[in-house]
């Protein structure tokens, strides 16, 4: 696997944009990013049911690591004498990791929050770990991320404004520590990025407070943190709407945790570059297939004799070579196989998405693209 180049550690350049998006290339060591880029998620060291040759084969650029996840299996530091992340699973383009922040959140039985950072107990064998800004930097370092995410509290949903206040004061008190461990190792900082993390809830005073302490402090780009937590697209939406010109123009935006082919093409309208979800992938090992015109459940009886393909319109290898009713056959009895070709359509589908919105963002045509999607896939609903 080729060691990284002479290429600049992080550069982003936009190409075009219309109305509030933007598309553009992040330059990095490990390769080019195309924005709008969608991430995914590869949570221990695997995009699930699917080699990492067909992930990049699906268009994908970057891939999204889990810290949490990997902290405690296979730990950082046998990934690190492995030869980081990259060689361990034969991945070659940047990776992205998050902080390990949403996780320990979540465990809330499992876990004890101070100004320190987050005790938890592991969910694999109850063993007990404490979290803080500068062991996330350093197990991000371990791993060898190009893009490492500051350590953070997800304000948790629903939220008085007291409780996402003093959520995203100490969010930003840790971005600070972030920052510092980060630029404390310098032979990783050399070449890797670090972005901040906006945090706020839905109230749109503290989210400018957010931006603001975060640009103060410095980041080679900016999440925007909190979002599809259970607020709804209206709700999320309301809050794009605002946030992200909230954040340095000429440094990557990245939302967190979206989503649905629907919520991305009206964040990247909002002007959003970067995403992750777990959706494609997911979704595809249960048996629902995103397509142009919509979702599809694969399990249900009318695909069964249906000879024709997954989607139509669709160029990833799974459209091109099996039926509807062979992927029904695969889902319905189990086996491996339909998880796995399901998992790739998804994953191909998705990349071919960001791939027009770039397209449309850069030939000034993105309302009436995003209009005519938007009309088609909502139809089959």
């Amino acid at each position: 696997m080729p060691e990284p180049d002479s290429r600049p550690r992080f550069a982003f350049a936009i190409q075009a944009t219309d109305g509030r998006a933007r598309t553009g290339v992040i330059h990095m060591q490990r390769g080019d990013i195309r924005t709008p880029a969608f991430m995914p998620v590869g949570t221990a060291a695997t995009v699930k049911a699917m080699r990492t040759e067909e992930v990049a084969a699906s268009g994908a650029d970057i891939i999204l690591g889990n810290t949490y996840h990997l902290m405690l299996r296979p730990t950082a530091e046998r990934v690190a004498a492995l030869g980081g992340l990259h060689r361990f699973m034969n991945w070659s383009k940047p990776i992205l990791t998050d902080s390990g922040g949403y996780q320990v959140m979540s465990l809330s039985a499992l876990r004890k929050m101070s100004e320190q950072g987050v005790e938890f107990s592991s969910h694999l064998d109850g063993s007990r770990h404490l979290l803080t800004p500068e062991r996330s930097m350093e197990i991000q370092r371990l791993l060898g991320s190009d893009i490492v995410m500051a350590f953070d509290e997800c304000t948790p949903h629903p939220a008085t404004h007291e409780q996402a206040a003093q959520s995203m004061a100490l969010s930003m008190r840790w971005a600070r520590r972030s920052r510092d461990g980060f630029d404390s190792g310098e032979a990783h900082a050399s070449r890797a990025a670090l972005f901040g993390i906006q945090q706020g809830g839905l109230y749109q005073d503290l989210r400018g407070e957010s931006a603001a302490a975060l640009t103060d402090i410095g980041f080679d780009g900016y999440a925007i943190g909190g979002l599809a937590v259970g607020e709804g697209q209206a709700a999320m939406f309301e809050v794009l709407d605002y946030a992200p010109g909230m954040l340095p123009a000429d440094r990557p935006r990245y939302l967190m945790g979206v989503g649905k082919p629907d919520d991305i093409v009206g964040a990247v309208m909002r002007g959003v570059d970067m995403f992750d979800c777990v959706l494609p992938t997911r979704s595809g090992r249960n048996g629902q297939a995103f397509t142009w015109s919509g979702p599809v459940n694969i399990r249900n009886a009318k695909h069964r004799d249906d000879a024709g393909p997954l989607d139509p319109d669709c160029a990833c290898p799974v459209c091109a070579t099996y039926s509807r009713a062979y992927l029904h056959h695969l889902v319905k009895s189990g086996e491996i196989l339909g998880a796995m070709l399901m998992t790739q359509h998804n994953v191909w589908f998705y990349q071919q998405l960001m791939a027009a919105l770039r397209a449309a963002i850069a030939g000034q045509r993105l309302e009436s693209f995003a209009a005519s999607f938007l009309d088609r896939y909502k139809a089959s609903r």
